[in-house]
């Protein structure tokens, strides 16, 4: 004879049922309460009946012997489901719990080997699934973030190609954030009065000039050329300035 397994399918608000709360609610109702789910497993393979067998003097006696359980608890609890109409005493010391049969589940031990083979599978193919959305999401994210770098190089780009900012007394020298941030930086004392030469050179002269950061560039070495030289040796560099 196939092996079978049984197990009790109680209902979610099993615990919400007025019987079920006013049994805990009595002293020591969670110890009753405990009895009765234990009293429901034991009568599981014969579809809620338990039976007086004589081995103690009395059922609840018996019943106590088999669940482990004190006996004047037990004889509380067959009180109180009997009285709920949970338990009802057939003929033959047969005692049948009245709501088991229908919350009973029960399988032969080859259906649930095919089961959890089942489920082993059913997992698997989950698996394989939540692996391949993981990578597809992290295929997103490396997607993503390629595209911030492309918007952030096309933003380096735009920056560079931004028209440069305008400077000097007659707001006719043009220069770069990164060209102005380097003068500042090199010509820590004195860039502000080589952006105002070269402006005013630039409208005096209505010379135009390619780049305009090489230009000041260019004076401030001539300059420093010119205060290093020695006294009583004529300077003949050529300053563009000076030229007609």
């Amino acid at each position: 004879m196939a092996k079978r397994y049984y197990w009790l399918k109680l209902k979610v608000d099993w615990f919400s049922d007025k019987r079920i709360k006013k049994l805990r609610s009595i002293a020591g109702g969670d110890t009753h309460t405990i009895i009765y789910l234990k009293m429901m497993l034991l009568s599981l393979k014969d579809e809620g009946k338990l039976y007086f067998e004589g081995v103690e003097d009395n059922f609840a006696s018996e019943i106590a012997l088999a669940l482990d359980e004190d006996t004047e608890n037990v004889k509380l609890t067959l009180a109180f489901l009997q009285r709920h109409g949970l338990i009802e005493i057939g003929d033959d010391d047969e005692y049948q719990l009245t709501e088991v049969p229908t919350i009973i589940g029960s399988e032969t031990a080859s259906a649930m080997r095919v089961r959890e083979h089942r489920e082993r599978k059913k997992e698997n193919r989950l698996l394989q699934c939540n692996t391949s959305e993981t990578d597809g999401n992290n295929l997103k994210q490396i997607c993503s973030v390629e595209k911030e770098i492309k918007i952030e190089k096309e933003s380096e780009k735009e920056g560079e190609k931004r028209a440069p900012a305008v400077y000097g007394k007659f707001h006719n020298v043009f220069l770069s954030d990164a060209e102005f941030d380097s003068l500042k930086s090199e010509l820590p004392d004195k860039w502000e009065y080589y952006i105002d030469r070269l402006s005013v050179h630039i409208a005096s002269s209505g010379r135009k000039y390619n780049n305009h950061v090489a230009t000041i560039y260019k004076w401030a070495q001539e300059d420093t050329i010119k205060t290093v030289s020695k006294k009583g040796i004529p300077d003949y560099s050529f300053n563009e300035e000076d030229s007609l």
